[in-house]
């Protein structure tokens, strides 16, 4: 195994003596781990501080946005659009659909969705717009806001990176009709390596989404007109051991959307997810220092900083920076800087040049941006609340090296 300078953490927001506490009183306590008692003061938490109106939560962001996508129903032959640049679990729930999928390209100032690539390929059979805020830039979020609108499709936010961002004072996640985001350990918080939250602007659509992480079956009930008949058996009236009947008495069955999964968030995870969420503020200033203090330094090397727009709270999940030069070779500089010992995972292949959504009709050459970026100019530097700022400097110091080398040898 590689040991790098300044590596990749793999517990991005770190585990404190609070934390272990919260996680131990959940334990010790004698109580039953998914009674669902954390859970629901952590969604009461996270609701109030992203501004919210609902909040539920699962055992992961894939299994949100899997959540998420089950309740627009999609039919087949309705259209979905996406991003290429994001992580395969943002289009993942789409892939075994019959729906057809369209990427957009992306802006290459913020990584996220262009607003305009957007509207050029919405038809009248487009159902939802899936949006990545990348890295944790809520890019082109307000415009995207107001075309779904306009055009009357859903709009999903991948929150995935985004716990901490904002667009006009307005909390990621509350843009669009549901919010996807991630408390994976690599996460700006985590809930012991894997969880997940919706945020939901409807309440009748975090009911179903509530029944839906419990098994049940998103569906439509009726009332049976003589309960207490139910072929002869039990009147299901009297007090009973627990027999699983569920609602099987009193009602019938109308319509069944889609079935139920267990998805449920266990109340250790949840206390995690409490404790580091009151600590929020301190690792997002962490991050936001070293990531400042990059911008600063990679600003005199002659490549393209991203810049947060005006108005905006980035998050800094990831910190990204675009190379400018044509006789830099992106791969080798990556090499250059492993060898410098900077550990860089570059984020994130073009989804829809991928073996599975090539077979879905995926081809190279159809967001033009977003596979320039990728394949030539991006490249993505360690960031967490580890760091320091005296990483931050060596790190500058490392591309500024690597840079210098990669343009001698253009010239040899």
């Amino acid at each position: 195994m590689t040991t790098y300078r300044i590596p990749q953490h793999g517990q991005g927001s770190g585990v404190t003596e609070e934390d272990l506490a919260a996680v131990t009183a959940v334990l010790t306590s004698g109580g039953h781990l998914s009674d669902g008692t954390e859970v629901a003061r952590f969604e009461d938490e996270f609701a109030r501080r992203t501004g919210a109106a609902h909040a539920v939560a699962v055992s992961s962001c894939t299994m949100a946005l899997e959540l998420a996508t089950r309740v627009l129903e999609l039919e087949p032959g309705d259209e979905v659009v996406t991003t290429p640049l994001t992580f395969q679990a943002t289009a993942a729930p789409l892939l075994g659909r019959d729906v057809t999928v369209r990427f957009a390209d992306i802006d290459e100032t913020t990584l996220c969705l262009d607003p305009a690539s957007v509207a050029d390929v919405l038809t009248p059979r487009t159902r939802a717009v899936f949006t990545t805020h990348y890295g944790g830039l809520c890019g082109g979020v307000e415009e995207l806001r107001a075309l779904t609108e306009r055009a009357g499709v859903s709009l999903i936010e991948d929150c995935a990176h985004a716990l901490g961002a904002s667009a006009a004072g307005r909390s990621a996640g509350t843009w669009g009709d549901i919010g996807c985001w991630s408390f994976h350990s690599l996460k700006n918080i985590s809930t012991l390596g894997q969880g997940g939250m919706l945020t939901v602007r409807d309440a009748e659509v975090a009911a179903r989404l509530r029944e839906l992480r419990m098994i049940n079956p998103d569906a439509e009930f009726v009332p049976r007109a003589k309960p207490a008949e139910f072929g002869g058996y039990g009147t299901g009236t009297t007090p009973r051991p627990v027999t699983h009947e569920k609602n099987a008495y009193t009602h019938d069955c109308a319509r069944i959307r889609s079935g139920g999964v267990n998805a449920q968030l266990a109340d250790p995870a949840a206390a995690m997810g409490r404790s580091q969420l009151r600590r929020l503020d301190s690792l997002i200033a962490r991050r936001r220092a070293v990531a400042e203090r990059l911008d600063t330094g990679l600003r005199e090397l002659g490549v393209q900083v991203l810049e947060t727009p005006e108005g905006h709270t980035h998050a800094h999940h990831l910190y990204a920076f675009l190379l400018r030069d044509e006789r830099v070779d992106r791969d080798e500089l990556v090499r250059d800087l492993e060898r410098e010992g900077v550990e860089v995972v570059l984020r994130y292949f073009p989804v829809h040049l991928l073996p599975e959504w090539r077979r879905r009709g995926g081809v190279f050459g159809s967001v033009p941006v977003a596979e320039d970026v990728w394949f030539r100019r991006l490249v993505n530097l360690p960031l967490s609340p580890q760091l320091g700022l005296d990483d931050a400097d060596y790190v500058v110091g490392a591309v500024e090296r690597a840079l210098a080398r990669q343009r001698v040898k253009a010239v040899a």
